[in-house]
């Protein structure tokens, strides 16, 4: 593990704040990934139902579980309910939203979905005009040229990213640098853009933003502070649970030395967004923004376990580097959007683990280190005890309109002959009226006898 200078990490670990990314640089030396190619793509390729125009994350039936249209129009409905009644759903049926998001948000109600889990809804309710606000300020030069620069970096294969200076890009921009402002002790960091980025896939620019802030401060606090001291003790915690969940594994990675921030950094900083496959990423982020950062840890040991866990796996990384290139490249099927979903429920770690291991960790690092330089907020574990640190109003729960239909034009004024038409008609109505009133009354006179009768029927005429 790197040793602190004066409170900060040596430059090699460092720079992993602004080289977390380091993966999509490669995307940009390739001939595919190159500017000169992207910009404004016109080829013959076809996007698929994500978004993708080709790289690694694009559709495929192998890496996907389709389901029958009927089945998400059912789930569909549900959410709707859902939605519509979020604090009584949390407060007394919490176990079938977390049930409703194991089996995958809805595409179409996934971005509303991700707004209520991670609170960014009550959020922005909260705090009306703030991201207006932050969105008109200048921001500082020095964050300001480092976002630009990883502006084309972001799913360069997407098509709302595709183009440089396109929306996307223009949207992405305005988050990060909003973030910067709103938190300026922490600024910008590289791993920010991938999360903002796929929530931009999701939602406008405001509401990215707030749940960024959510995600931030309440799901993974202090990861993108300087130092990556939460990153590096969340590092030592997803080892120690290693031990539990997959021996082998745990061994073969103490022998050879192999530290969990050289593998782990870039999985739990950008929550798997540019690890997995796109299906697999999305049921991964419906759990981990219901369940909290739970979910990340047990994908890392889901994946640790299927690629280091037998004997006949480590045949084939007899040293570091082999292990390192074995981790780097993670076998399509451990992927699977079906088959990890699986395992991860089936992982024995709670976020009880997680804290208790998290406790022992930091009781080790500050016999070793001393205190943490980064005083970073407590962790909260979903969106329950997310929505229990923020009470929310009906106010803030409530769900304005995406689309406004405007009102239709006033009707054309009538016409001289038209009024006059429109006056005779009212005046044969009434003559009709009267002689049906007249000959009512003729019978009534005539027919004593049934006088309650007819007088009983007029009334209801």
């Amino acid at each position: 593990m790197d040793k602190l200078e004066n409170g900060r990490l040596s430059a090699d670990t460092r720079s992993i704040r602004t080289s977390v990314s380091s993966s999509t640089h490669m995307d940009d030396e390739s001939s595919l990934g190159s500017d000169s190619e992207i910009n404004g793509f016109t080829s013959d390729r076809h996007t698929d139902k994500y978004g993708f125009i080709g790289g690694a994350q694009q559709y495929s039936e192998e890496s996907a579980q389709d389901l029958p249209p009927e089945v998400l129009r059912q789930r569909e409905v549900k959410w709707l309910d859902m939605l519509s009644n979020w604090d009584k759903w949390m407060a007394r049926r919490h176990n079938k939203v977390r049930l409703r998001c194991q089996k995958g948000i809805p595409p179409s109600l996934r971005g509303r979905a991700w707004l209520f889990l991670s609170g960014g809804k009550v959020k922005k309710e909260q705090n009306r005009g703030k991201f207006e606000e932050l969105d008109s300020q200048a921001g500082d030069p020095k964050e300001l040229d480092v976002i630009e620069k990883d502006l084309h970096r972001q799913f360069p294969f997407h098509e709302m990213f595709v183009s440089r200076g396109g929306h996307g890009q223009q949207d992405l921009f305005r988050v990060l640098k909003a973030y910067t402002l709103y938190r300026p002790e922490e600024g910008y960091c590289q791993a920010q853009a991938p999360i903002a980025a796929v929530l931009l896939m999701h939602m406008p620019a405001e509401e990215a933003f707030w749940v960024l802030v959510q995600i931030c401060e309440k799901y993974l606090p202090g990861y993108y502070s300087a130092g990556l001291e939460a990153i590096q003790l969340d590092g030592e915690v997803l080892n120690a649970l290693m031990r539990r969940v997959s021996p082998p594994a745990y061994r073969h990675l103490e022998k050879h030395k192999i530290e969990p921030i050289l593998y782990m950094t870039e999985w739990f900083m950008c929550a798997f967004s540019r690890t997995l496959p796109w299906a697999s990423v999305l049921r991964v982020w419906d759990m981990f923004l219901c369940d909290g950062v739970k979910i990340i840890f047990r994908v890392g040991m889901v994946l640790l376990k299927c690629m280091l866990g037998t004997r006949e796996k480590l045949k084939a990384c007899q040293g570091q580097y082999e292990t390192m290139e074995l981790l780097k490249a993670i076998e399509p099927r451990y992927m699977q959007e079906g088959f990890l979903v699986r395992e991860v429920l089936e992982v024995p770690v709670s976020a009880r683990d997680i804290e208790r291991e998290h406790r022992v960790q930091l009781k080790r690092w500050r016999k070793n280190r001393g205190e943490l330089h980064c005083k970073s907020p407590p962790r909260l574990h979903g969106a329950r005890a997310i929505m229990a640190s923020e009470p929310p109003s009906r106010q803030d729960l409530r769900q304005n309109p995406t689309i406004i239909v405007e009102s239709p034009l006033p009707p054309p004024q009538p016409t001289p002959q038209l009024k006059e038409e429109k006056k005779s008609k009212e005046e044969k109505k009434m003559e009709e009226k009267k002689s049906r009133k007249k000959g009512t009354s003729i019978e009534r006179s005539s027919d004593p006898a049934s006088s309650e009768i007819l007088s009983g029927s007029s009334l209801r005429q």
